[in-house]
């Protein structure tokens, strides 16, 4: 079967200094010191992560999709990169040299790689700007933005002029978490990605659903990374909470939160069989789509390979599964890829 992953991150080969650039500190460097291999090292020299060269290189990216039988990467930045903290025009300026990138990676393998570009959500004009760039001039099919935006919740108002250029504009959004609540209580075990991360992504469905933004935007297409986080097994609590404390969660949407399941995606990404099933019986085959993280080590290493292994799934849910989400999210049709994909394979092998 087919397979789209929209769930892949991607970074430059090289960074700039913008410390140098901009005049203050707090931003991801590369260091390259082995080959293949780079340090993500903040400028102060704290480590972040070491990417291998599958970050970086869309060479190496092209073989290991092969590899592993992926047709078509959604590609998105690192969410580290997103900088919402830094001064809204150096956030700007670092979001069109990221979006650059991407947008040069999809022009060279436009049949392999789908783009994403990211925006200064801390300067919501600013992001509306360079979101129009990103569909019009770069023709990448949407953004990726973060769980939330410094204090900001994706309910809060500064940020709906961002959603609603994106339902205009046809731009899908993937939801990433970042910047995990509650860190300073784990500093142990990898907790903020293990415990911190599917809360995070809770909170944001949460926010959106309570703030109307699905309500108002009926056209906007969101997907949401790890499959939703935590809040398919709590979907129980969060309606029972807003139908019996309506003055407390109905105050600014009157509509059961239940009755958005199916209105907006999320990510396979949930390394559980049974986990997987519950979210498919909450949300619906229609609403999961293939998500890996790749190429990090919290992702599923062989992409699809646990969908592909669950017997009690029919090979019409897992088409769906595996690569019809992901079309429906982006708004694309399987002839945007698949032909030419078909095509390359059958001269490869004729050429062997």
């Amino acid at each position: 079967m087919n397979k789209i992953d929209i769930h892949t991150h991607i970074l430059p080969a090289e960074l700039p200094s913008f410390k140098d650039k901009y005049g203050y500190g707090g931003f991801v460097v590369l260091e390259h010191h082995k080959p293949d291999r780079a340090r993500m090292l903040k400028d102060d020299g704290q480590f972040f992560r070491e990417v291998e060269s599958n970050c970086f290189d869309p060479a190496v990216r092209l073989a290991e999709m092969d590899k592993l039988g992926v047709n078509v990467q959604v590609l998105s930045t690192v969410p580290v990169m997103f900088s919402y903290w830094a001064k809204p025009e150096h956030a700007l300026d670092l979001s069109r040299f990221l979006n650059d990138h991407v947008a040069s990676v999809v022009a060279s393998y436009p049949k392999r790689f789908v783009g994403l570009g990211t925006l200064p959500m801390q300067d919501p004009e600013l992001a509306v700007r360079e979101l129009e760039r990103c569909v019009r001039d770069l023709k990448l099919a949407g953004v990726q933005i973060g769980s939330h935006i410094k204090n900001w919740n994706l309910s809060d108002e500064e940020l709906f002029p961002v959603f609603e250029a994106a339902a205009e504009l046809g731009a899908a959004i993937f939801v990433h978490p970042w910047d995990m609540m509650g860190q300073d209580r784990m500093p142990k075990y990898w907790l903020p990605w293990l415990v911190g991360m599917p809360a995070e992504v809770s909170l944001a469905i949460c926010s959106m659903v309570f703030g109307g933004v699905f309500e108002k935007l009926p056209k906007l297409r969101v997907a949401f990374a790890h499959g939703g986080g935590a809040y398919c097994m709590t979907l129980g609590r969060v309606e029972h909470g807003f139908l019996s404390r309506p003055d407390l969660c109905a105050v600014d949407n009157s509509v059961n939160p239940r009755d958005y399941c199916g209105r907006f995606f999320v990510d396979s990404l949930v390394h559980d069989p049974g986990a997987l099933k519950y979210v498919i019986d909450v949300l619906g085959e229609n609403s999961i789509a293939l998500g890996s993280d790749y190429p990090f080590p919290l992702g599923e290493a062989h992409p699809g390979s646990m969908i592909e292994s669950m017997n009690d799934l029919s090979d019409q849910t897992k088409d769906r599964l595996l690569s019809g989400s992901a079309l429906a999210w982006l708004n694309k049709s399987a002839a945007d890829f698949f032909p030419l994909c078909h095509s390359e394979q059958s001269e490869e092998s004729t050429a062997t």
